[in-house]
């Protein structure tokens, strides 16, 4: 998968499930920055990034829900090797970011029908953790479906997940 390419679907399935994952949408975490009142706290301290904060808040939740059930060394969609991590700061940064953070992360629906498109195939409902293969693989067009998939399936069967990499 081109680089460019694999990092915009990898940014695309992150703010989604991030955005899922908050109480507002499926309760994963409680966060709320991305509730409509959340700009209203966060760009006083933030003002000209306000969207990287709701970016990084969501991230470090996830991140922490999932640790918390995942080994030490483990990758995940909410950590990943650091030059990845890079990248797609500046990504989010970028009119890719910004642009799909408008169009998309509004409701339910329209998460979840961006999420199907992503996935492109079904997969049956895991429960907590599971390997999907190697973090070498992690640019691979099948392990991204893979990772959307299984996020997807979590959501619509009302259980929750946490989608592995292994080094």
């Amino acid at each position: 998968m081109k680089e460019s390419l694999y990092l915009t679907t990898l940014l695309h399935i992150r703010l989604l499930v991030g955005f899922l994952g908050e109480r507002a949408q499926f309760a994963w975490w409680p966060t709320a920055f991305y509730e409509s009142s959340s700009r209203f706290f966060l760009e006083p301290v933030f003002s000209k990034t306000s969207r990287l904060a709701q970016y990084h808040g969501i991230i470090e939740a996830a991140r922490r829900l999932h640790d918390e059930h995942l080994n030490v060394g483990s990758y995940h969609l909410f950590r990943l090797p650091e030059e990845v991590e890079q990248d797609l700061h500046v990504m989010v940064q970028s009119s890719v970011g910004e642009n799909f953070i408008i169009q998309v992360l509004k409701n339910n629906e329209i998460a979840l029908d961006s999420l199907r498109r992503l996935a492109e195939m079904e997969t049956p409902v895991r429960m907590g953790p599971f390997a999907i293969g190697n973090i070498k693989d992690i640019g691979s067009i099948d392990s991204v479906k893979t990772i959307a998939s299984a996020y997807l399936a979590a959501f619509s069967g009302g259980t929750k997940t946490y989608p592995y990499l292994v080094a």
